[in-house]
C-alpha cells in the first residue's frame, strides 16, 4: 500500500471516529435523566403518564424511587400500575390549603408515591406508570420532584428547575407540560379513573382516589426521544464522513 493511499486510510478513520464520538454525544444524554413519558398532556382532562428512570451507575444499581406529587395544583384521582419485583407505597396527605375543584373542595390527596423492593440494573432503565387527574387548567406544567436511591446508599435528587439561561440543570425535576384541551373527552374515558364519574353523577365532595390496577399496555416501550436523537446523531456522523471522505479524495497526492 503507497503512503498516500495509507494516509488517506488514516484520515477516513480518524473522521469515522470523530462522526461516532459525535453519535454517542447526541444519543446518551436522552437517557441520562429522570423523565416523565409522554412530556405533555391536556389540561382538564386524565392521563396515564409513566416516570421512566435509567440506571446511570456501573457499580450500583437502583432499588428505591419516591416521586412527590405537587400540592399547589393537587390531583384527586391517581391510580398506580403494579411493577412485577416492586411494591408500592402511595401517601395521602392533608393540603396546606383546601383546592376547589368541580368535584367539590378537596382538602387531601395524594402527596408522594413510592417504588421500593426491585433493582435497575447497569445499561437498564424501568417505567413507573400512573393514571392520573383531573388535570388543572391554570397551569401549563407540573412539576414531579423525585429521588433515586442507589446500593450503597447514594441518593441522587431530581428537583432542579431550569437555569437562568434555559439550559438544562444537572438533575432536572421531572415536568409534566400541559397544553389547552382539544375538545375532545376522550382523555377522560379512562378506566382506572372511575370514582371521577361517580363523584360527578352523585355531585359530592370527592376524595382523594388511590388505585392499584393492571393496564392491559404492554411493557416498558423504547426511548423515543433516545431513538430521534441517536438518529439526528447517526446522519450527522455519516454524512460528515461522506463529506471528509470525497475532501480528501479531491486533494492532489
Amino acid at each position: 500500500m503507497s503512503f498516500t493511499r495509507l494516509s488517506f486510510t488514516r484520515r477516513a478513520a480518524t473522521v469515522l471516529a470523530a462522526a461516532t464520538a459525535i453519535t454517542a454525544g447526541l444519543a446518551l444524554p436522552a437517557l441520562a435523566h429522570v423523565s416523565i413519558n409522554p412530556g405533555t398532556a391536556e389540561q382538564g382532562g386524565f392521563s396515564k403518564v409513566a416516570f421512566r428512570v435509567p440506571n446511570e451507575r456501573d457499580d450500583a444499581s437502583t432499588v428505591k424511587v419516591e416521586v412527590a406529587f405537587p400540592t399547589d395544583h393537587p390531583l384527586a384521582f391517581v391510580s398506580v400500575k403494579p411493577v412485577p419485583g416492586w411494591s408500592v407505597k402511595v401517601t395521602e396527605g392533608k393540603l396546606p390549603k383546601p383546592v376547589k375543584t368541580e368535584y367539590g373542595e378537596l382538602k387531601e390527596a395524594v402527596t408522594k408515591v413510592v417504588w421500593s423492593g426491585g433493582k435497575i440494573g447497569k445499561g437498564e432503565f424501568q417505567e413507573f406508570e400512573v393514571s392520573m387527574g383531573q388535570l388543572p387548567e391554570d397551569t401549563d406544567q407540573l412539576t414531579f420532584p423525585t429521588t433515586q436511591t442507589y446500593t450503597g446508599g447514594e441518593v441522587v435528587k431530581w428537583a432542579d428547575a431550569p437555569k437562568a439561561d434555559g439550559s438544562e440543570a444537572e438533575h432536572p425535576v421531572p415536568t409534566l407540560k400541559l397544553t389547552p384541551a382539544t375538545g375532545s373527552d376522550s382523555h377522560h374515558a379512562d378506566a382506572s379513573t372511575p370514582a371521577a364519574s361517580a363523584s360527578a353523577s352523585a355531585g359530592k365532595v370527592a376524595a382523594p382516589s388511590v388505585t392499584q390496577v393492571a393496564s392491559a399496555s404492554s411493557g416498558s416501550s423504547s426511548d423515543g426521544t433516545a431513538r430521534l436523537l441517536g438518529g439526528a446523531g447517526l446522519v450527522v456522523g455519516v454524512i460528515g464522513i461522506v463529506v471528509a471522505i470525497l475532501a480528501l479524495r479531491r486533494r492532489p497526492s
